[in-house]
């Protein structure tokens, strides 16, 4: 679709669409973002059109700049609440593929497992640790140990992956049970250390005493489609079933999990979706959707670690991660027993606590989305997506000022009205009003303040009292030296005499864009008129010296909005006197556009530390 310069002057139309084509283009064109770039792709919303600079175009986008997204801080959707199933309530393969797995969302499936042979044979209690032993002799697995037990960090800086006989760390747990049936606390023993190397013909990794509890059998393939040789436990794939609703999976993996202590994980997210079923004991998982990844500090994207949480499980500093302290608005938590099987789709955040001798399996697949995505279309979907995720990230920061401070804003115009102030204030308009250089404009040319309704004069007294304390009113008198950059020759400083700088880029800092944001469309528009006919430099510094990037981003907001509500005809008279009031309007253009894409950088730059570790 092309763009129409309608507002514009007719003379100025096709250099100014030659100037700018090329600009709107780069600024809005494709998207972007996977999370954490591991392609986890979501169906992304269609492609905006350009917002508006002052001209008009086709109709706005179902996803329009103008929606506003719930913060991030905001408690747990309804929508993304886990649902449960009883065993006589199993879904299908089709009903999970089409009513669970296609959501994204946690389920959980009581006694899902019970019908297997490991149900019974592998329960510690009933004999299991025997079973095992028997069955797998001395297969040699690798575990992981802790120095900080008994919580397990995936950062592979803070733990060790070691290598022992099966059959050791079952007599580990054998010894473990044995201290809990006798009411002892584990200690740590020599010779547990040397019993783990006198039994390897290889030197194990193992330095130094180790206790029971350091060790934890994680992620020990019984069944992995991408490196067969690494398979250590195939044995066991005969004591388990592949759940019904899963029959249409091609898996990636299957591994037994097992700790013969209390154990805890730190908090990750898998790039595969995860069928956890639990064998024998006990497990709590609490649950954040891929959305809260800003709370919980994800590390770096380039790192080992990347799908791990960033945040201390046994004493976390919210000093140095505030967001985190609120991460439990947005957990769900979840009990497994034995026999129960949870459904944590790819993406989610979740973080085990497992009982002493739990035993679980779990099932790897590729969603849907993933086993369908293209290499070649990966550039595409990466910034569609982040393009989409700044765009929320910019709503945010706007969201904080909602329509109470307009109705504020109307409240205290009445109260103006009311009292009279309204003559004062006129007054002085018309006082700095006949100190302007209007431009050889003659005095009957002038809009008389009166027309104008109370909200929008109050507004327009605030913003030209807001540019004269801010800059001396002699250089405003001055011709104007335009230009497309951030630097000026005016004295522009604040109430304590200090240069000011217009590289703001929240709302609530800046008193110029917040009375834009509060402004209806109409109140805006009379402003601007006002401004453009009486008080033209003053109109110029405000654009060219004091918008700030939040600033710009409110005022194309706001002519978007006007543009909805107003005809062609009248649209095209408004920019022509906006426009008009400036001696360069390729240089008001550019400073609306330049800092509006400042505004979209510094999202860009929360978004990749929120969501990918990354500080730009």
């Amino acid at each position: 679709m092309g763009i129409s310069y309608g507002p514009f002057p007719a003379s100025n139309s096709i250099v100014l669409e030659q100037a700018f084509s090329s600009r709107i283009k780069r600024l809005y064109c494709s998207w972007m973002l996977n999370i954490f770039v591991s392609r986890l792709v979501t169906a992304a919303a269609p492609e905006r059109t350009a917002r508006s600079l002052g001209y008009s175009r086709g109709k706005p986008a179902a996803d329009s700049f103008l929606s506003v997204h719930h913060d991030v801080g905001n408690e747990m959707e309804e929508s993304l609440e886990i649902r449960s199933f009883e065993f006589d309530q199993l879904p299908s393969a089709t009903q999970f593929a089409s009513q669970i797995e296609s959501n994204n969302i946690p389920a959980v499936f009581k006694g899902c497992i019970k019908d297997w042979k490991a149900f019974p044979n592998w329960n510690p209690t009933e004999g299991g640790l025997d079973y095992l032993q028997e069955r797998l002799g001395t297969s040699v697995v690798e575990a992981m140990l802790s120095r900080t037990a008994p919580i397990f960090y995936g950062d592979i800086r803070r733990h060790e992956r070691v290598a022992l006989p099966f059959s050791t760390f079952i007599g580990l747990c054998k010894q473990h049970k044995q201290k809990m049936y006798d009411g002892c606390d584990d200690s740590v023993e020599p010779e547990i250390h040397r019993q783990v190397d006198s039994n390897l013909e290889s030197p194990s990794l193992l330095s130094g005493d180790v206790a029971p509890q350091q060790l934890y059998l994680a992620q020990a393939p019984i069944m992995s489609a991408e490196n067969e040789e690494t398979v250590q436990l195939e044995t066991l794939k005969e004591d388990i079933v592949t759940p019904a609703f899963l029959e249409t999976k091609k898996l990636a993996a299957i591994n037994l999990w097992m700790n013969n202590a209390k154990s805890k994980s730190s908090t990750h997210y898998d790039p595969h979706h995860n069928l956890l079923c639990i064998v024998a004991g006990c497990k709590q998982v609490v649950l954040w959707p891929p959305a809260a990844s800003p709370m919980l500090y994800p590390m770096s994207v380039y790192g080992e670690a990347s799908n791990h949480s960033s945040i201390s499980l046994e004493n976390p500093d919210f000093s140095i991660y505030p967001r985190a302290e609120h991460s439990g608005e947005y957990s769900q938590k979840v009990i497994l027993h034995a026999g129960d099987a949870l459904f944590i789709p790819e993406g989610w955040f979740h973080q085990v606590d497992s009982d002493d001798l739990t035993i679980a399996v779990n099932f790897w697949w590729r969603s849907s989305i993933m086993s369908s995505l293209s290499e070649h279309m990966d550039a595409y979907y990466l910034r569609r997506i982040l393009r989409r995720m700044m765009d929320r990230e910019m709503n945010q920061a706007l969201a904080k000022a909602s329509s109470a401070d307009r109705e504020r804003l109307k409240r205290h115009a009445c109260e103006i009205h009311t009292n009279g102030e309204l003559d004062s204030m006129e007054h002085d308009l018309d006082q700095s009003c006949q100190k302007q250089d209007l431009k050889g404009k003659e005095p009957q040319q002038r809009i008389l303040l009166q027309k104008i309704g109370p909200c929008s004069l109050q507004a327009l007294h605030d913003l030209v009292s807001l540019v004269h304390d801010c800059v001396n009113v002699a250089d405003i008198n001055q011709p104007m030296q335009s230009s497309s950059t951030f630097n000026s020759e005016l004295n522009v400083k604040n109430d304590n005499g200090k240069i000011m700088t217009t590289e703001m880029f929240h709302l609530e800092d800046d008193p110029i864009a917040k009375i834009l944001w509060t402004l209806e469309p109409h109140a805006l528009q009379e402003v601007f008129v006002v401004m453009a006919h009486n008080f033209p430099r003053t109109l110029e510094v405000l654009i060219l010296h004091l918008l700030s990037p939040v600033g710009a981003e409110v005022l194309t907001r706001k002519f978007d909005e006007m543009d909805q509500k107003t005809s062609e005809e009248d649209r095209k008279k408004f920019y022509q006197v906006f426009y008009g009031a400036f001696d360069d309007q390729f240089a008001a253009m550019d400073a609306i556009l330049n800092r509006k894409e400042l505004f979209a950088l510094q999202a860009f730059k929360n978004v990749m530390d929120k969501y990918l570790g990354e500080k730009l």
